[in-house]
């Protein structure tokens, strides 16, 4: 079976406070604007997640909050592992996942998730805010993808400029 990995970050987010910790800190208004447009992207390309596993921070949940109009059906699942969590916390996330879903969302943060989506594909990516990795593999079960390293990188999906193989400035 296909199996559709799609490894974001989340939207951009907020300073103004530094009284809140960094789990704590929310979206700037950018952020709320980038999430929605995101959401849109990964559907145009034809994918749905069937389930989204997600950091627990506050700019995760409002990230996944502004993609939600996209995706309605879903009821994600946040996890403290996936804060500042990195390729083994994902894996252990996506494996526990019903081997009938085809596409899941991970929504998290750097440097973990530009490093995984890195280490499963070979090849660098950078994930800036709201920067959605769309990887591929074709495994029987979820276990046996997140212990393969041949992820093909189908596409980045940028906020502000769609495809990677489009210019961003940001």
């Amino acid at each position: 079976m296909k199996r559709t990995l799609i490894i974001m970050r989340h939207a951009k987010s907020s300073w103004d406070n530094a009284a809140l910790s960094d789990h704590e800190r929310p979206l700037n208004a950018r952020g709320h604007k980038s999430a929605p447009i995101v959401a849109q992207q990964i559907a145009a390309e034809g994918y749905s997640p069937d389930c989204v596993i997600s950091s627990d921070s506050t700019r995760t949940r409002e990230t996944w909050d502004g993609m939600l109009s996209t995706f309605p059906e879903i009821d994600p699942s946040f996890l403290n592992s996936l804060y500042l969590g990195g390729l083994r916390d994902i894996a252990d996330a996506v494996r526990t996942r019903a081997d009938s879903m085809q596409t899941i969302l991970a929504l998290g943060h750097n440097p973990g998730f530009s490093m995984s989506a890195s280490w499963l594909t070979g090849e660098h990516i950078m994930l800036k805010t709201a920067y959605a990795a769309i990887l591929q593999n074709d495994t029987e079960t979820w276990a046996e993808a997140m212990q393969r390293t041949d992820w093909s990188l189908v596409t980045v999906l940028k906020p502000k400029t769609g495809r990677s193989d489009e210019t961003d400035s940001d």
